[in-house]
């Protein structure tokens, strides 16, 4: 059979997408929101999961210059984002999104000014927006079905960390929910129809290519918009760096998760947008593993790795009889 492409690559990639729907080359901005976690804040715990940083997973996020009452600047963020972008690129217009934290987690003035803010700027063709399943009252189901209708030409989309679908996982990352958590956040975003984009980590201790696969046929169940499939990273200052430094687990080689994220691609929808395949671990707190930081020569073998085994994404997907969500 001939590999199925999308552009010029064996998945569907995000920017195979922006270019389908935009016909250009869209950016993303990574914003920080002043936002907190309830595993960070003591309402669930204070230690925050296992594999996230101080940083809330946020150190690409803009840096956090402050208003005159003590918020966060996300416009003068948003303008430092867009000049780097000019810089390097020839792009004007991007995807503002909230990454830090659980970005629907706090004040829900103070959220949605920002959410209306971002969206407001012409510049701006979407909004993503990365938080937690149990974070997501009614108040904020109700400012996301406004968005949507207030903003009906841009794209509002929810960020959800999945990571795993396994109970032993769940509590060594100290994710605080269970799966039945997370489908009901799914039902809810679904209902007012935000699209959906589902975090999952490769490469946890104690998971290997049978309990990913397994994972990844759970997410098949749904209808979702995308996915981010994230490499394990070690960052200094975790409770997941305790671990590895007393030798408790190993990271994957290269070689290793090339062909776990193959065969996640190939078991996952076509219809999925792929919004990452690896992982961008700063460098200064970044303790393993450190083949990690060259995205480009990562991006190359897994695409000659794809090649040559004439795979591509929905190679061996199997339609689930029926989606649990609308």
């Amino acid at each position: 059979m001939e590999q199925r492409r999308w552009g010029d690559k064996p998945y569907y990639s995000l920017d195979h997408y922006f270019k389908s729907i935009y016909g250009e080359k869209i950016y993303k901005v990574a914003l920080h929101a002043g936002c907190t976690c309830p595993v960070r804040d003591g309402k669930l715990d204070t230690r925050g999961c296992i594999f996230c940083s101080a940083g809330g997973s946020g150190e690409f996020a803009e840096s956090l210059p402050f208003t005159e009452d003590g918020r966060p600047d996300v416009e003068k963020q948003l303008n430092t984002g867009m000049w780097r972008i000019s810089k390097k690129y020839n792009g004007t217009h991007c995807i503002a999104y909230l990454q830090p934290y659980s970005n629907t987690y706090g004040d829900i003035d103070h959220l949605r000014n920002i959410y209306i803010s971002l969206l407001s700027d012409p510049r701006v063709v979407g909004l993503s927006i990365a938080t937690r399943p149990d974070c997501l009252p009614d108040e904020i189901i109700e400012t996301l079905s406004e968005l949507k209708k207030r903003f009906p030409q841009k794209s509002v989309w929810v960020e959800l960390g999945l990571q795993t679908i396994h109970p032993a996982s769940v509590k060594y990352i100290r994710r605080h929910y269970d799966n039945s958590v997370f489908e009901e956040a799914l039902h809810k975003l679904a209902q007012i129809g935000i699209p959906v984009i589902i975090h999952c980590i490769i490469g946890l201790p104690g998971e290997g290519a049978e309990e990913l696969y397994t994972t990844i046929e759970y997410i098949n169940t749904f209808r979702v918009f995308g996915i981010k499939l994230q490499l394990l990273h070690v960052l200094e200052g975790t409770d997941l760096a305790a671990d590895y430094e007393a030798r408790r687990f190993e990271t994957l080689n290269e070689a290793e998760y090339i062909r776990l994220l193959t065969g996640a691609l190939e078991r996952l929808s076509p219809d999925i947008v792929i919004h990452r395949v690896t992982g961008d671990g700063p460098k200064n707190i970044l303790i393993a593993p450190l083949w990690s930081t060259d995205k480009k020569n990562i991006l190359n073998h897994l695409h000659a790795y794809m090649e040559e085994h004439g795979s591509y994404q929905g190679k061996r997907y199997i339609p689930p009889a029926g989606f649990r969500t609308i």
